[in-house]
């Protein structure tokens, strides 16, 4: 609470930008359509049978919700009834790298393989940050702010 004027006023900090990334698509289901579209464009029934365990009023909210956002895009292939191939938008592509990364973590933690490999060695993926000015890798040492998302 701050005082102003005599009065004890509320003050709310702004949201993180972390705050901001979870109202988005924050939910399980959200990240595992942004998921599914990774590997490129889908139709309904295509995404309902790539999601097992979604209910289709979920999956239809979550397309309209992503759709809004600005993360996903409809393109219709049929008129009479109107139905829709969905894809990424750019992004929502960007996204990859977040999910990769949740991914990697719940594979280490769960002591499963690692989600993605590299083709020449065969070692599992790490990501880390990087400067796209410097074009150098960034470790925590290195970073301002790492550690307030």
């Amino acid at each position: 609470m701050q005082r102003l004027s005599g009065r004890m006023r509320d003050v709310t900090p702004a949201p993180s930008p972390l705050d901001l990334a979870l109202a988005g698509v924050g939910d399980r289901w959200a990240l595992l359509v942004v998921n599914a579209l990774l590997d490129g464009p889908m139709r309904y029934g295509e995404l309902a049978r790539a999601l097992p365990g979604i209910a289709p009023n979920v999956l239809a909210d979550r397309l309209r919700r992503l759709s809004r956002q600005g993360l996903v895009v409809g393109t219709p292939y049929q008129e009479r009834p109107r139905r829709l191939a969905y894809r990424l938008s750019a992004e929502g592509a960007e996204l990859a790298d977040a999910l990769a990364q949740l991914a990697a973590w719940a594979a280490r933690r769960e002591g499963l393989p690692a989600p993605q490999y590299h083709a020449v060695c065969g070692s599992g993926l790490e990501l880390r940050a990087w400067c796209p000015t410097c074009s150098r890798p960034v470790d925590a040492a290195d970073a301002d702010d790492l550690d307030r998302l």
